[in-house]
């Protein structure tokens, strides 16, 4: 279930950063978002995650873009993270791909819809059946396999975990929706 709140719990940093938090989060390469103002409050975790988390997989993914983003979005909807689902949509959305209606049905439908092709519906499939019980069913895992590899397959399942924590993170936060985003469902 979305969050309404408009105060963050965490007030993210802002300009001018001391050093430490400077040199974390000039490791990004672009002007940071809230989430990672936050994390910079305490720069060790931000130089961490910066060097772990999505940047690896968003420069050396086994995953496309679009089923990365797929696993992302799907993830953050299912978790209710409006903010990191806005994030990613505005972001990423049009550059992999996804319509207007694959959107809705990533926001509240179901790997089914007849938007997926069989490539899309395995990744989200996986990501559903993760979400449900943890654990994938050895048809789903050799679903996806076979519309990926088994690389591509570990990664999903490391993302996916990755994605649970951001949006625990940016729920328990309650982080504002970054300027000109908008919340799951609202497109």
């Amino acid at each position: 279930m979305p969050l309404k709140s408009k105060r963050s719990r965490i007030e993210p940093l802002s300009p001018p950063y001391d050093e430490e938090a400077g040199a974390a989060l000039a490791l990004l390469g672009h002007p940071p978002i809230q989430l990672f103002r936050v994390w910079a409050r305490r720069p060790e975790l931000a130089r961490s995650i910066a060097g772990w988390g999505s940047y690896y997989f968003s420069q050396r993914s086994a995953l496309t873009l679009r089923q990365r983003e797929l696993v992302i979005d799907r993830t953050t909807a299912l978790c209710g993270a409006d903010y990191e689902w806005a994030v990613h949509v505005a972001g990423f959305a049009e550059k992999a791909g996804l319509d207007a209606a694959q959107l809705a049905s990533l926001a509240d439908g179901r790997p089914a819809d007849g938007c997926w092709d069989a490539t899309d519906r395995a990744v989200l499939e996986a990501v559903d059946e993760l979400h449900a019980t943890f654990d994938l069913s050895d048809d789903t895992w050799a679903n996806l396999v076979a519309v990926a590899d088994e690389d591509a397959a570990l990664e999903l399942v490391l993302i996916c975990g990755w994605y649970h924590a951001v949006s625990f993170s940016v729920r328990a936060l309650r982080l504002p929706l970054e300027p000109g985003t908008k919340p799951i469902g609202s497109l």
